[in-house]
């Protein structure tokens, strides 16, 4: 079984390496690209997932686990943060907004093959759509419905849904070209994940650490829950172990340093989470195929 989490993780963490090189070596401006992928590639990944991809009632508790993954971790850090004089609004949302999308989407279908790859995109959709409502809820004092409208990726989704769930077929060469853009949206992800570990610093060690560990812990009682109460074939039950104990989600970064909500010390738990991620990912992905039963 370790030749086959070595086997899976490799082209994972392979391209990030390749990522951190060019950020050593070329030291690119990845901001420009990481927009292009997010409001380009990903929502055409995501287009021609859920147009392809049965919605109906069973895919219900999928969602509901992928809340329970989202939402719990972060009702259970409102005592953490009060116990240890922690801000809320900086440390809830590593905890709760996982990396979803440039980590998760790909380390799904190396490990599970093509058929996670449409659960996979749900799970990343769901997300994403809490994230940029309930996420900035957190950070901002105004509406955030604006902004929530005008996400491509939120855009690209509800249409998506809206076709699948009539009964369209959409256009086949329309599928192709976004399937083909939407392809690369995962090299992507990882080269730029990859590039942003040359910014990591010793001083962000203690709240990387104690954030990785908190994440972990709030995680495992989130697919405690959902293993007891939420009814889920074998392939989902395996993929909630890493989604619900994924590291953070860069955007939580992005908003952190938005709202100047600290953002160095958010820095740090994205950029040495995904780092430790390396320690973390071997052992639940053994856990996750150990639930092959």
């Amino acid at each position: 079984m370790f030749e086959q989490v070595v086997s899976i993780l490799f082209p994972v963490f392979a391209l990030a390496g390749v990522g951190f090189v060019i950020g050593l070596w070329i030291k690119p401006d990845f901001a420009p690209i990481n927009r292009i992928n997010m409001d380009v590639c990903i929502p055409a990944l995501v287009f021609a997932s859920l147009t392809m991809m049965p919605l109906n009632t069973e895919q219900l508790p999928l969602i509901y686990a992928s809340l329970i993954a989202l939402l719990v971790p972060g009702l259970l850090m409102v005592p953490i943060c009060k116990i240890w004089k922690l801000n809320f609004k900086a440390w809830a949302p590593p905890h709760m907004f996982r990396n979803s999308g440039n980590l998760a989407i790909p380390l799904f279908t190396y490990t599970f093959g093509e058929s996670a790859l449409a659960p996979a995109v749900l799970l990343f959709v769901v997300s994403a759509c809490v994230h940029i409502s309930l996420g900035l809820a957190l950070l901002s004092k105004g509406n955030p419905l604006r902004q929530i409208f005008s996400m491509p990726i939120f855009l690209a989704a509800t249409l998506a849904m809206l076709l699948n769930l009539s009964g369209i077929s959409v256009w086949k060469p329309i599928y192709e070209a976004t399937s083909l853009l939407g392809q690369a949206a995962v090299p992507i992800m990882l080269l730029s994940l990859g590039s942003q570990m040359v910014n990591l610093k010793l001083s962000g060690v203690k709240v990387g650490i104690i954030s990785t560990f908190q994440s972990i812990v709030t995680g495992a009682v989130s697919f405690t829950i959902i293993y007891l109460f939420i009814p889920l074939p074998t392939l989902h039950l395996q993929m909630m172990v890493l989604f619900s104990m994924l590291p953070p989600a860069v955007m939580n970064y992005l908003f952190a340093e938005r709202f100047q909500v600290e953002p160095s010390n958010v820095a740090s738990m994205v950029l040495f989470g995904n780092f430790l991620s390396i320690v973390t990912l071997p052992v639940l992905l053994l856990f996750a195929l150990s639930l092959d039963f």
